[in-house]
């Protein structure tokens, strides 16, 4: 057993050309692993070869080469251990609408081999604020509550390891936060979470660490704390006594905009300059500071870095 949760080794996946046309690359040579008890994020654009990823661990596409483990298991000379120790929650909203969704839940259960006895049928749906829908036919339910039931789903045979595949996606804000509350809850119970994710600021909050794939390649994984750190600009708001006829300019700012009549947002490198030479600049224009206010980068701007460097690599 390692301590890794999901630990994956150059891992590569090649599909076949349509009608004759290129093989295509969807993975080449991703490794990384997965900390045990951590909510690990893993990011990228579209095509950049998540699903791919996701899809072999399931068991639902076979790798071209390399290998993963879960908890411990090979995925090819322990499969059955292996999917035992993963719940997937796919992108795609998948179940018989003419189940209900306690149903749907002892179903899973029995095709996981899980005993009637042990089965958490109800205890899941309340945890997931479905209890109230259990005899309610599952395509009577909201989009919303069809999402909440296929995390449910996933967790029926009690896996260690549970990925949630954009698991917010065309959701209301409420019900967002409601999942988040709802993984944090798992994660604190000792479920090791992997989040893909198109809202950055979901994994800006949720995640210990995040890989980004782009192109089929792992180009950061790193704590989230660290990744933000390579955020390299800041931005500066600053109201002067003024109206602002002309934008100054200054070596030190990388980007300056109005907003309104006196006050300027003045983007600038931190690793060049800092805020007291943007104050000094301004100054030196002839104009009095009224206010300041700071903003440091997020996720979203270390993930565009990221991947523009990768894309133009």
């Amino acid at each position: 057993m390692t301590d890794a949760a999901i630990s994956i080794r150059d891992l590569c996946k090649t599909y076949a050309g349509v009608k004759g046309g290129a093989p295509k690359r969807a993975l080449d040579g991703v490794s990384f692993d997965v900390p045990r008890g951590s909510i690990f994020g893993l990011l990228g654009p579209n095509g950049a070869g998540k699903s791919t990823l996701i899809n072999i661990l399931a068991g639902l596409v076979n790798k071209t080469s390399g290998t993963a483990s879960i908890w411990g298991f090979d995925i090819d000379e322990h499969p059955r251990n292996a999917k035992a120790s993963i719940g997937i929650v796919n992108q795609e909203i998948l179940f018989d609408p003419f189940f209900t969704p306690v149903e749907t839940l002892e179903i899973q259960a029995g095709l996981y081999g899980v005993p009637k006895k042990e089965r958490r049928s109800m205890e899941l749906l309340r945890a997931v604020h479905l209890e109230d829908k259990a005899r309610a036919y599952a395509r009577t339910l909201s989009g919303g509550m069809k999402r909440r039931l296929m995390v449910a789903k996933a967790m029926v045979h009690q896996p260690p390891v549970l990925v949630l595949d954009e698991p917010t996606a065309g959701v209301d804000i409420e019900l967002r936060q409601q999942l988040w509350t709802y993984v944090r809850g798992l994660n604190d119970a000792g479920v090791t979470v992997v989040l893909t994710t198109h809202y950055l600021e979901e994994a800006e909050e949720l995640c210990d660490r995040i890989a980004i794939i782009n192109h089929g390649r792992v180009i950061a994984n790193e704590p989230t704390a660290e990744l933000l750190g390579k955020a390299q600009e800041k931005i500066v708001a600053v109201t002067v006594d003024r109206d602002v006829s002309a934008l100054p300019d200054n070596a030190c700012f990388e980007k300056v905009a109005l907003k309104g009549t006196r006050t300027l947002e003045i983007t600038y490198a931190k690793d060049r300059v800092n805020a007291g030479e943007v104050l000094g600049a301004i100054q030196r224009d002839g104009y009095g500071i009224v206010d300041v206010s700071t903003k440091e980068a997020d996720l979203e701007d270390v993930f565009l870095n990221l991947t523009r460097a990768a894309n133009a690599g």
